[in-house]
């Protein structure tokens, strides 16, 4: 029966190499040994956030996470000033800010900023004043340093699919691959989206709050999410979605409705709308810790919600090995993220068919003990959970999204290299992280299709015989990936 552990691996590795991203040069060489690590060579397509490896060990890593504050984005206000109303400007004023007045009022944990004295402080530093007076569906590109994402308009929601993300990596073994984020890909539609929210609602109606749930605090963490989504799909996606002058009305011409995005709770508008998971994770001012305090997780395998929300960080990834060893470098990193450099990376895994929620007990666990002789290569699937992590700017919260996207292993058979790698990683893979990763129940389909795709590649001069598979150049793709993406989409 699959672990609660595998369900949160694709989080826990992300932020493992979070912390060997961010850790000072002189400390990293220790934590690679600890890890199983080696370095991995920088990719062309977009610019990796890794650092040279050393040798002073992690326990020499102290700091007080009570008075680590993010870097704030307060002088962005000067910025977005001349494009306020005269209403608003005059009721930022005065912009004055002080240290110690920030720290003496900080908004309490479950406080909701709705109800507080607006001389209070959030820890990103902005004033409840400040963010009162920014309104509703303020410019975040300026105030998070992000910018908007360019229209994409010749795409067709019908013939759209995901960008094929092949994450696969050898050796194994190595750093995270913590790419910035692409400010145009934050989130990426295709032509499951109608099926996508279907579910998404369909599992929110049945499981209620083990797939959906906020606490006290997270409401503007909550509304500062769901703006920044639908400001992000307006700019992206014009031909789809069109926000009101008023700022009130969303128009989702996808599904053919149009929604006053005041009526429902904003976790709920992005259930509506966006078919992809979000966890938020709030900074605790008694502790520097950081909470998971509200979110959306519809795709979770071995996990819910409901057993991880109200937890820190470490209390979430306990089940991990050696998580304690990086917890430190983890929480401080958390506590100093600035908001203009989001990341991004992937995960993967194979699965039988496209199983999106698979709670503790679900039925299809059952696949995962054993390898059943009927199953057909068909039914083989990768599993890529493309992530991002970013800070919000107002409410300085940090979102871990992710979305499962699912490829039927039969794309592999003209991908050059795709099969040689993947046979690699699971005929040497290191035998911990492939138990975590859990692909067993698979390979007994899955190797053979490989080594059929293998040779035909070599056979029809796709890739050199005698190729030692490493990491591709173009990962997390492979040679010649846009033209077919472009061709199976038709644009």
């Amino acid at each position: 029966m699959a672990s609660i552990v595998p369900g949160w691996l694709p989080l826990v590795l992300l932020l493992s190499g979070i912390a060997l991203t961010v850790l000072r040069s002189s400390r990293l060489n220790a934590v690679y040994r600890r890890l199983g690590f080696t370095k991995v060579s920088s990719r062309p397509t977009t610019p990796s956030l890794e650092n040279q490896p050393f040798s002073r060990p992690l326990a020499s890593y102290t700091g007080d996470l009570v008075t680590a504050f993010p870097p704030s984005q307060r002088d962005q206000l000067k910025s977005l000033l001349p494009k306020l109303s005269l209403a608003q400007q005059k009721a930022l004023s005065s912009l004055s800010f002080t240290q110690e007045a920030f720290e003496k009022s900080l908004l309490r944990f479950e406080e909701d900023y709705i109800n507080a004295d607006e001389s209070k402080h959030v820890y990103s530093g902005f004033s409840i004043r400040e963010i009162r007076a920014l309104g509703n569906f303020p410019d975040y590109a300026t105030l998070s340093g992000v910018p908007m994402p360019i229209p994409y308009l010749n795409f067709d929601i019908d013939k759209a699919k995901p960008r094929p993300y092949r994450p696969f990596r050898w050796p194994y073994h190595q750093t995270m691959s913590l790419t910035r984020l692409e400010p145009d890909w934050w989130i990426e539609l295709e032509s499951t989206y109608k099926t996508r929210i279907a579910q998404r609602k369909e599992l929110y109606a049945k499981h209620g709050s083990d797939v959906l749930q906020w606490l006290p605090g997270s409401e503007l963490a909550c509304k500062e999410l769901m703006e920044m989504a639908i400001q992000f799909l307006c700019a992206r996606y014009p031909q789809y979605f069109a926000l009101s002058e008023d700022n009130l009305w969303l128009e989702n011409k996808i599904l053919g409705v149009r929604v006053n995005v005041r009526e429902k709770h904003p976790l709920l508008i992005l259930l509506d709308h966006v078919p992809e998971d979000f966890a938020i994770t709030l900074r605790d001012p008694d502790t520097g810790y950081y909470v998971f305090r509200a979110g959306i997780i519809c795709s979770a395998l071995g996990w819910n919600v409901a057993t991880k929300i109200g937890l820190k960080l470490h209390e979430i990834h306990q089940p991990i090995p050696d998580y304690n060893k990086i917890q430190f470098s983890l929480d401080r990193f958390f506590s100093k993220m600035p908001t203009n450099k989001p990341i991004q990376r992937g995960s993967w895994g194979l699965e039988v068919d496209e199983p999106l929620y698979m709670p503790p007990g679900d039925p299809h666990e059952a696949y995962r003990s054993i390898q059943d002789p009927h199953l057909r290569r068909s039914q083989m699937h990768l599993r890529v959970d493309w992530q991002t992590l970013r800070r919000l700017p107002l409410s300085g919260g940090i979102v871990f999204n992710f979305k499962a996207l699912f490829t039927p292993i039969e794309e592999f058979r003209t991908e050059p290299y795709v099969p040689s790698l993947i046979l690699q990683v699971l005929r040497h893979g290191k035998e911990n992280m492939m138990k975590y990763k859990n692909t067993w129940h698979t390979e007994h389909v899955v190797v053979p299709a490989l080594e059929e795709y293998e040779k035909e590649q070599m056979d029809k001069g796709l890739m050199e015989s005698g190729w030692e598979p490493r990491t591709l150049g173009e990962s997390p793709w492979f040679p010649g990936w846009e033209d077919k993406w472009h061709a199976q989409q038709g644009f």
